[in-house]
C-alpha cells in the first residue's frame, strides 16, 4: 500500500477527493465524455458536485500533482481515482506563444506535453487550493 498517497489524498465520500498537501478538491471520476479544450473549460465551469459549483479545469502543475510515477497505465492512485483512463487529460494552461495549443497530462505513464486545443481529451475538474 502506498501510504504517502493514502495519507495525502482522502476520499470525501461525496464524489470528491481532497489533496491534503495542496488543499485542492478533485472530481473523483473522469468526466463522462472527451472534450475539445474549450469544451473542457465549459464542462468544469458548469459542473456541480458535492454541493459546490465553483469547479474549474486544473492548471498543468495542479494536474501533474495527481501523477503517481510508481504506477503505470494509469499512473494515478486507482483506489481513489478508480476510472482514470490511461490517456491524456486537459489542463487549463495554454502553451506559451502558441495560443492554439494547451498542456495535458497523459496518465498512461505521467507524460506532460501539449497538443492542439481542437483535439479531444479527458477531463477531471478541481476546486480550491492553498
Amino acid at each position: 500500500m502506498d501510504t504517502f498517497k493514502v495519507a495525502r489524498f482522502v476520499d470525501n465520500k461525496d464524489g470528491a477527493v481532497i489533496d491534503t498537501k495542496t488543499g485542492l478538491i478533485w472530481q473523483k471520476d473522469t468526466a463522462p465524455d472527451t472534450y475539445e479544450w474549450q469544451d473542457a473549460l465549459s464542462y468544469c465551469k458548469s459542473f456541480t458536485l458535492a454541493g459546490h459549483n465553483d469547479w474549474r479545469l486544473p492548471n498543468i502543475n495542479e494536474l501533474q500533482s495527481l501523477v503517481d510515477y510508481t504506477r503505470c497505465s494509469p499512473s494515478i492512485n486507482t483506489s481513489l481515482f478508480p476510472n482514470t483512463v490511461s490517456s491524456y487529460y486537459w489542463s487549463s494552461t495554454t502553451y506559451a506563444g502558441r495560443p492554439n495549443y494547451a498542456w495535458y497530462v497523459n496518465f498512461l505513464g505521467g507524460l506532460v506535453s501539449y497538443s492542439y486545443k481542437s483535439r479531444n481529451g479527458y477531463v477531471r475538474a478541481v476546486r480550491g487550493g492553498h
